[in-house]
């Protein structure tokens, strides 16, 4: 007995509110104007269908009562008048009774009442790359561009009519800003919405353009925006100015201006997320001894102790010099990797002291090679 309620996936005891908002969510997909797959109109008048009777108290009660085995049955009319199978046709009315003018339909299909004349005028969104490089990831930037895009006509004030002449209601759409067409088929009426030919959805038209701008409002120009870049960015990352893109027509809402980041590469630094790793090469000497060296950052240089003995592959961290924390509080690391330098070459005087080296030195460390082969020794694999 729960076919209807099946059909909206509500329960018996659904509210009118819950029911109205299945039914909603539920047309929505299946109108045949958003959907064409071959069962989507039958799955709309079903749907319909059901709404029409669970909507109405008495239809209601009586459905829940005889059910649908009772379709049709004395008990069925007797309870609120009679359930039928709806056409198309009737399943749009009931649509549209309910829904035309609070955002369904018509918002969804540019329709009738839900239609904003602004939104018509509205300018574009445009977007900008600005590049930067790691110090201005570090401490944060500032810039200005330039845009080369539509600005307000100086000469209407940017109302589009010549000598102050105002907007009037345009005559095709009666200022709806849109046309409808009703065509008739076996399966019931369509009615197709579309914008005006004649003011371009917008319901109104300027009968004296103005000469500068032809009526727009608007004409090409050069201004500059100002945009200021948080610290820690990264690449792909975006700053969405609002009302700074492209000027509508006839004072119509400005457009948004996305700025998008593109870092530069800096060939210093790898970077991960916010910390930065930086390679290190020392002399066999400064290893095995240690030594203070200037370690590059994106503040300065910075004075590194490497501790005598060091290895290479060792990583050394400078705690607080690496990347700002995007909207939050911290900086990243930067972590120093040591890298051992082997000259290519050497000059009588180095390959005299090597070899006495190399006869006090006495022979290799046991365990050396990769971290999995100590590993697997280790193991006694």
């Amino acid at each position: 007995m729960s076919e209807f309620y099946d059909l909206l996936g509500v329960a018996r005891d659904a509210s009118e509110d819950d029911i109205k908002k299945a039914y909603r969510k539920m047309a929505m997909e299946y109108h045949p104007d958003r959907n064409r797959a071959p069962d989507a109109e039958a799955k709309f008048k079903e749907i319909a269908e059901a709404y029409g009777v669970l909507s109405d108290p008495d239809q209601r009660a009586a459905y829940d009562r005889y059910g649908k085995p009772g379709w049709g049955g004395a008990g069925a009319r007797g309870g609120g008048g009679g359930f039928h199978h709806v056409d198309l046709n009737e399943a749009l009315n009931i649509f549209m009774r309910d829904f035309g003018g609070m955002g369904g339909l018509d918002s969804l299909f540019g329709g009738g009442q839900g239609a904003d004349p602004a939104e018509a005028r509205q300018g574009q969104d445009m977007r900008v790359t600005v590049k930067l490089s790691l110090l201005d990831v570090a401490t944060g930037a500032k810039r200005s561009i330039k845009l080369k895009a539509p600005i307000a006509c100086t000469t209407c004030g940017g109302t589009g009519g010549a000598k102050g002449a105002r907007p009037v209601r345009c005559a095709t759409c009666a200022g709806n800003g849109q046309v409808r067409r009703a065509t008739r088929s076996v399966f019931g009426q369509f009615v197709q919405v579309a914008p005006c030919p004649s003011c371009q959805g917008e319901g109104t038209t300027i009968k004296d353009p103005c000469s500068v701008c032809r009526g727009e409002g608007r004409v090409r120009g050069e201004r500059t925006v100002a945009v200021e870049i948080p610290a820690g960015v990264s690449n792909n990352n975006y700053i969405t100015l609002r009302g700074q893109g492209s000027v509508g027509r006839r004072n119509g809402p400005a457009g948004d201006l996305l700025v998008m980041i593109e870092i530069k590469d800096d060939d210093r630094f790898e970077r991960n997320g916010d910390d930065l790793m930086f390679d290190l090469s020392l002399s066999f000497s400064q290893a095995a001894l240690g030594a203070v060296v200037p370690i590059p950052t994106p503040y300065g240089e910075e004075q590194l102790t490497v501790p005598a003995g060091v290895q290479p592959g060792t990583v050394l961290k400078i705690k607080g010099k690496g990347l700002p924390k995007l909207g939050q509080t911290g900086v990243g690391h930067l972590n120093v990797r040591i890298m051992l330098w082997t000259p290519e070459s050497l000059t009588d005087t180095q390959r005299t002291l090597f070899e006495e080296l190399a006869k006090v030195e006495g022979d290799r460390p046991r365990h050396s090679g990769s971290f999995w082969a100590k590993f697997k020794e280790a193991l006694g694999a």
